[in-house]
């Protein structure tokens, strides 16, 4: 399988627009567009697909986080930091366009984002990063694009990943963990294919 985007080559750098933070002075909210995502080469047997793009590069503890003054090493443990889950897409889906599964920062979560005809979303990990905040915490479903802390010494690397399934769908409601993502597709993937773009809201970092 090949996974392509017209937006950003492999292994090269996710433009803005389609983060959720951009660098200012030092962050602001930015367009937050889900980018042109092309896939091809599935097997046959495929009768559906799973999407997820997953962030591995985040600081395993808070401590130093966006605090002026403070930089995040880049030696610290690293966790991963869930970008998108989306499954039981049709297997007659090839492509998903720019801004069409989100087009703008959604204030305590997208409620209903769109995905093919018969896909479920998944919840993404602004959710706990939220939790607590009276602007902006909720429930994040669907994409929500790169906000890396603003004074990481690390470059974040964002992996799309599309996985051709043997099962028209899997048993995962709205709202479904990347645990519970994982454990479903267990034993039923046929294939996949991977994109990988790089973000920084530091200016010291290149990327």
């Amino acid at each position: 399988m090949q996974l392509r985007s017209d937006n950003f080559e492999n292994g090269q750098p996710i433009p803005a627009t389609f983060a959720f933070g951009k660098r200012a002075d030092p962050f602001a909210l930015s367009d937050n567009r889900s980018p042109q995502l092309a896939w091809k080469g599935a097997p046959p047997a495929t009768r559906s697909f799973v999407l997820t793009c997953i962030d591995p590069d985040v600081p395993s503890r808070g401590d130093d986080v966006n605090q002026p003054g403070r930089t995040v090493p880049a030696e610290l443990p690293r966790v991963e930091f869930v970008h998108w889950l989306m499954a039981n897409i049709p297997p007659e889906c090839g492509e998903l366009s720019a801004g069409a599964c989100s087009d703008e920062v959604t204030p305590r979560g997208k409620r209903d984002p769109f995905g093919p005809p018969g896909s479920v979303q998944g919840v993404n990990d602004f959710t706990g990063w939220f939790a607590g905040d009276a602007d902006m915490g909720g429930e994040y479903l669907g994409y929500d694009g790169p906000c890396p802390p603003w004074n990481d010494a690390l470059l974040h690397h964002y992996h799309f990943r599309v996985y051709a399934l043997d099962v028209a769908t899997l048993p995962l409601v709205r709202g479904f963990s990347c645990a519970a993502l994982r454990a479903a597709m267990a034993g039923h993937v046929l294939d996949e294919a991977e994109l990988t773009g790089t973000y920084s809201l530091n200016p010291a970092v290149a990327g």
